[in-house]
């Protein structure tokens, strides 16, 4: 038995635009379907409850302080970390910008660890579960001071952002 192989047809320019047309109606779809628009969404995205908390950093400086030590450690969780119960943010209020920025002390101790700071918030892009927790909060991965893990249950993200609205 003899196959005969037969050029392919040319494709006609309005088959072309109709195709193209299609091709991008079904991306504009996928992409709108997984939007942060929805507290749905978020959930479903997050998969975990996420809370936001406010706090001074003179009541909590102790604990930012611990957190940003442990930053190397927060780093390879958040490398690892796909599913968790429960996500805390915790926004501290009087360290932003317009506050005068963080306290001398905490301040001191994120330049002694700014490299690390730097891998934690590009790994909390990379990490779909945690970025989209802060990004539906309007939270910029800048503004993520330290990340702390409570075993394999929960996280408590220290930002230097105001809480949205």
């Amino acid at each position: 038995m003899t196959l005969a192989l037969t050029p392919p047809r040319p494709v006609r320019p309005m088959c072309r635009l109709a195709m193209a047309l299609l091709a991008s109606c079904v991306i504009v779809s996928a992409a709108t379907a997984q939007g942060v628009g929805s507290k749905a969404a978020v959930d479903a995205i997050v998969g975990s409850e996420v809370q936001e908390e406010q706090a001074r950093t003179a009541v909590d400086a102790d604990k930012v302080i611990d957190a940003i030590d442990r930053t190397a450690e927060a780093i390879e969780f958040v490398r690892k970390v796909s599913k968790l119960d429960k996500v805390e943010i915790v926004f501290l209020t009087d360290a932003t910008v317009d506050q005068g920025g963080l306290p001398p002390a905490i301040q001191a101790r994120a330049d002694e660890k700014k490299a690390e700071i730097a891998e934690l918030r590009k790994e909390l892009e990379g990490n779909a579960m945690l970025f989209h927790a802060i990004d539906s909060r309007q939270i910029l991965s800048q503004d993520v001071l330290a990340v702390t893990f409570d075993g394999e249950h929960s996280a408590t993200i220290y930002t230097t952002a105001k809480p949205a609205g």
